[in-house]
């Protein structure tokens, strides 16, 4: 097992993108290669700059993934009430999709403040 998956904050970020990619697949099929491809394209940023971040080599670097990771999560929010306003997504799914935006903001949020501590 590789250190980031032990992270509670990349598990939090798989759930995001699992749950992104899961209320997507309902969208229209004439969204394939706009909204729906950028929406999950951000939210699996989030994971992937945890992952990236956690094998770089200082704790500044890890720091500045854990910032990308926090953008993409605010990309995602953005773009989940666009298709919750367009009707591609349901009052219940956004409100859940935003839920778990929220607790993984803090996250990030705690993990980034963690590694910038006495920098």
């Amino acid at each position: 097992m590789f250190g980031f998956e032990k992270l509670e904050v990349w598990q939090k970020a798989i759930e995001f993108a699992n749950k992104v990619y899961a209320a997507s697949s309902e969208f229209p099929e004439d969204e394939k290669f706009g909204l729906t491809s950028q929406i999950r394209r951000c939210s699996v940023s989030i994971s992937s700059n945890i992952a990236e971040g956690s094998g770089r080599n200082s704790k500044s670097d890890f720091a500045r993934f854990v910032s990308i990771a926090y953008g993409s999560l605010m990309e995602s929010v953005s773009q989940a009430r666009i298709a919750k306003d367009q009707g591609f997504l349901s009052t219940e799914s956004y409100e859940d999709i935003y839920q778990l935006a929220e607790q993984l903001a803090r996250m990030l949020s705690g993990l980034r403040r963690s590694l910038t501590k006495d920098v």
